[in-house]
């Protein structure tokens, strides 16, 4: 019991440190460039691993046996029979997660089931948790999705009769759900995080920073300005955003919809996208490469039915972007990853998320536009993964067994929920087993950290890296999700049963608008209403009266006087570490 409290011990004071340098609140020459972090225990650099033994797990056996490869990048290999082989260290620390063992599985539906709850969570879980919840034989109670899908996901699992709901992911999460589902009449069932701790996000935090209220003054100032929000924000953070500028919250996968919708009924619209800054800049080069490739008749066929040339352009001319804002996941994707990609992986599909930096975006847009690539949300990615390997046991792509290649470029979590389908469609699909096999490249270090007793939080990171961490920046496994851990699950359902929400306080969602106001409203009304209005323009198909009038008859003017005593954080560009200062309330 010893050797494993005083492990998760270090990796607490691990992740603790890690926190803190990425929001900026450490003074420290250590920063996310240089740091290796194994979250899920330690490891040894090399090709070793040494699993750390969980109590609330049995034996997990991973399908095939660790194998030597000559490729820069670790993967998993899911081949006819449905087996696992992993290419590498980093890749075997998520294989061996992946087939959860009966008795993890067993405890976490005994105590679902005896609680009457049901779990809502993020698409990079952890792969062990993963894994567990897949297996779980109630699927009804269970989602694994990405953020916005998990509110609704649980409105679903109220209206079934759950008694409350576990949320699995950053807080601003569990406090987007929260507030979901009391606008659909469930506000009186309880949201529960998995720790009482706070689970911050790089990202999220960007949006709650000086700088960022500045920019949205300097929008302000702007005629007809429209703030897109990244949903990955707080509701504090929304509701300060609406209070300041016209607001519209946008996920990964409709912001292109978003920002052409807004141009179209609005067309002297001032975009202003936040806080993704390798998101926004990722839109402006799309938008770029349409106005240097595409006549008015393909924007018209392959982006959008109203657009052409100049009115695109006009969108490109007024998309402003927060440049200051940034997610740790997402930041190892740079330009010796493509590199890589470019000479060892000629023939794999690409894939990136939207938040990825540029030179990896740029790379997956190009190999899309040939049908080999993807760019867009992890729904995206997910599909864009099933729909090719589903094509090649189809027989589609020609005789002969293919082994299609994927670069994962996203969450390295997300391996779960493929490796689930790429299984369903070996088993479901006649013949698919003599057709097709699938690799899912990580394009990360493969060699994992070290642990050193002797060293300051037991950690010191390995010459390439740690456990996907990069010495040159970012992680492929984020560290805030990671929180979220498979026993403290079962933990949270079995003192919800047992005190009905006694004692559970602190594992509620963030509550920082309660009783606050905002310009004489409620402020949680203030933050739900980006939502709203994005869930307007997803059903309808456009952005709603009430925001297009807003946006419309802007003046500048009349903001500077409702702000009053607000005007000085214009002056105020303060940098990663001043002290965040709320203006709500």
């Amino acid at each position: 019991v010893f050797p494993m409290l005083k492990a998760s011990i270090r990796r607490l004071d691990g992740f603790t440190r890690l926190s803190r340098v990425l929001v900026g609140r450490e003074a420290t020459s250590m920063s996310v460039r240089t740091l290796g972090l194994a979250l899920r225990g330690p490891s040894s650099v090399g090709s070793t691993f040494s699993r750390v033994h969980r109590p609330f797990s049995s034996s997990i056996v991973v399908d095939e046996p660790y194998t030597e490869h000559n490729g820069p990048f670790p993967s998993i290999l899911i081949n006819g029979d449905g087996n696992l082989v992993s290419k590498g260290s980093f890749a075997e620390a998520q294989s061996m997660y992946i087939n959860p063992s009966p008795s993890s599985v067993s405890s976490l539906a005994s105590a679902m089931e005896s609680s009457n709850t049901a779990i809502c969570a993020h698409f990079y879980m952890d792969v062990e948790l993963q894994g567990v919840l897949q297996a779980l034989p109630n699927q009804k109670r269970v989602f694994i999705g990405d953020s916005l899908a998990m509110g609704d996901a649980a409105v679903r699992m109220c209206e079934d009769g759950a008694d409350a709901i576990v949320c699995l992911g950053v807080d601003f999460m569990s406090e987007s759900v929260s507030s979901i589902m009391a606008k659909a009449g469930y506000g009186h069932i309880p949201v529960y995080r998995s720790t009482s701790r706070k689970i911050g996000c790089s990202l999220a935090e960007s949006a709650e920073r000086l700088s960022y209220s500045a920019w949205l003054h300097k929008a302000a100032s702007h005629p007809n300005p429209l703030h897109v929000v990244y949903i990955n924000t707080s509701l504090e953070s929304k509701a300060q955003s609406n209070n300041i500028v016209p607001t519209v919250t946008c996920t990964s996968s409709n912001v292109v919809k978003t920002i052409l919708q807004a141009q179209l009924q609005i067309p002297d619209v001032s975009v202003w996208y936040g806080p993704d800054t390798c998101m926004g800049y990722n839109l402006q080069t799309m938008l770029d490469k349409v106005l240097a490739n595409w006549s008015d008749e393909e924007i018209k066929e392959k982006l959008h039915p109203e657009h052409d040339r100049e009115s695109v352009g006009k969108l490109r001319e007024n998309l402003h972007v927060y440049p200051e804002g940034n997610c740790v996941v997402h930041q190892i994707f740079g330009d010796q990853v493509v590199n890589d990609v470019k000479e060892h992986y000629p023939d794999a599909y690409v894939t990136a998320h939207l938040e990825v930096p540029g030179e990896m975006f740029e790379i997956a847009m190009e190999y899309s536009l040939h049908g080999r690539g993807v760019t867009g949300s992890t729904s995206d990615i997910l599909n864009f993964i099933t729909r090719k390997v589903e094509e090649a046991a189809k027989g589609e792509m020609g005789e002969g067994k293919k082994t299609l290649k994927f670069i994962l470029g996203t969450e390295a979590g997300m391996v779960t929920s493929v490796v689930k389908n790429v299984k369903e469609i070996l088993r479901t699909v006649p013949g698919a087993r003599d057709r097709v096999e699938a690799e899912i490249v990580f394009p990360v270090a493969s060699e994992a950290v070290a642990i050193d007793d002797a060293a300051e939080g037991g950690i010191v990171p390995g010459v390439a890296g740690g456990e996907g961490c990069g010495t040159n920046g970012g992680c492929a496994t984020c560290p805030f999700m990671k929180m979220n851990e498979l026993d403290a699950v079962a933990d949270v359902m079995n003192m919800y049963e047992e005190g009905k929400g006694k004692g559970l306080e602190k594992y509620l969602p963030p509550k920082r608008l309660e009783g606050k106001t905002v310009g004489g409203r409620d402020a949680t009304e203030v933050g739900v209403e980006c939502i709203l209005r994005m869930r307007e323009l997803m059903g309808k198909g456009e952005l709603g009266d009430e925001l297009v009038d807003k946006v419309k008859d802007w003046t500048p003017k009349e903001l500077m006087k409702k702000e009053g005593s607000q005007k000085r954080v214009i002056q105020q560009v303060e940098t990663e570490t001043v002290k965040r200062v709320s203006v709500v309330g």
